[in-house]
């Protein structure tokens, strides 16, 4: 017996939208995300002094002392380049490691830690990540942070 028989109505349920709700519509992902996760993986790993050179580092202390500067949201991503395409990307990234450490160690452990984090956040296959390392913190040096001239 079918529905119209038995004078009852059909029930069968009607998909709208043509498709799952990860097809409806296009998700794009700044160049800034993806160097703000990889920045954060990056700093993650033992043996990572700091990122970027000494003079961007210089640079950015001096910004992250001026309010409105930026501040720490700008230097989570300093020391990273990122080329963000549809379904790739590709980051080159600049450290300064401590003294002692094996550099080839712990540029394959940034290498690890940087994809694993950002393929898992955004989805983007990594396709490489350029490491350049342009300096050792030695034990006794200081921090190349300027002197505030504000009391």
């Amino acid at each position: 017996m079918t529905d119209s028989e038995r004078g009852g109505e059909s029930t069968a349920i009607t998909k709208r939208g043509g498709g799952s709700a990860a097809t409806r519509g296009r998700t794009t992902i700044a160049d800034g995300v993806v160097e703000k996760i990889a920045g954060m993986a990056a700093r993650d790993v033992v043996g990572v002094h700091a990122m970027g050179s000494g003079l961007s580092r210089t640079f950015g202390a001096v910004r992250d002392r001026v309010p409105g500067g930026g501040g720490a949201k700008a230097s989570v991503a300093r020391g990273v380049k990122a080329e963000v395409g549809e379904v790739q990307t590709a980051l080159d990234l600049e450290i300064v490691v401590d003294y002692g450490v094996s550099i080839s160690d712990v540029a394959g452990a940034v290498r690890e830690n940087v994809i694993a984090a950002v393929e898992r956040m955004t989805g983007l296959e990594v396709v490489e990540v350029n490491i350049a390392v342009s300096d050792v913190k030695l034990p006794d040096e200081e921090e190349d942070e300027p002197e505030s001239r504000l009391q």
